[in-house]
């Protein structure tokens, strides 16, 4: 039996530096591709996830519970808020310029998220050892201030960039290779550091 690996850093765990072409503080962290159901603002019933960079190794994201997004009647389903924190955190990594994928996720519901509500999410990264990064979150109703709602935090392995290239149904991958605007990871100066 295979142990589960935890999203708690281990001790020696570091913060890593923000990379020196990482978004600016304030700034709008872009959507990695126009069609993603968590940030991508092609995506007709999306949560049109927006996040902007912290001064730090954190940013501040928000989204908007909509019709789409319900589980039971009028109140967000909790599959969608965990895809929200996920989405979240995952953004992380263009503040280290690191592509990764979520290894662990774990999401904690404290109140109900009500259709129409604004979800305000803070995420930061908790620490780095090798490919492994540690990061949490906490969502909170209303408004930056508001009561906490939800609670995240994930465990985010550092892939190579071929990861994704290779998942890609090659199809598909050459439509959006003849339509770059979709993809906003297509940046010849992006390095990878596994």
């Amino acid at each position: 039996m295979s142990r589960v690996s935890s999203t708690i850093p281990p001790e020696g765990a570091e913060i890593p530096p923000r990379h020196p072409k990482a978004p600016e503080p304030g700034t709008k962290i872009p959507s990695h591709f126009g069609h993603c159901f968590g940030c991508g603002e092609l995506h007709p019933t999306g949560l049109h996830l927006v996040a902007h960079a912290g001064d730090g190794q954190n940013l501040t994201a928000v989204f908007t519970v909509t019709e789409n997004h319900q589980g039971a009647p009028g109140l967000a389903h909790g599959g969608l808020l965990s895809l929200a924190f996920d989405e979240a955190l995952g953004k992380l990594m263009w503040l280290i310029r690191s592509p990764a994928v979520t290894a662990r996720l774990e999401t904690d519901f404290l109140l109900p998220v009500p259709m129409g509500t604004t979800l305000h999410i803070t995420a930061e990264i908790t620490g780095q050892v090798n490919r492994k990064v540690y990061c949490s979150a906490v969502g909170r109703l209303g408004s930056p201030d508001g009561p906490i709602a939800v609670r995240a935090a994930s465990l985010y392995v550092i892939v190579p960039m071929q990861h994704f290239l290779d998942n890609a149904p090659k199809e598909y991958l050459a439509h959006v290779i003849a339509h770059p605007e979709l993809l906003a990871f297509v940046d010849p100066e992006f390095e990878i550091n596994p």
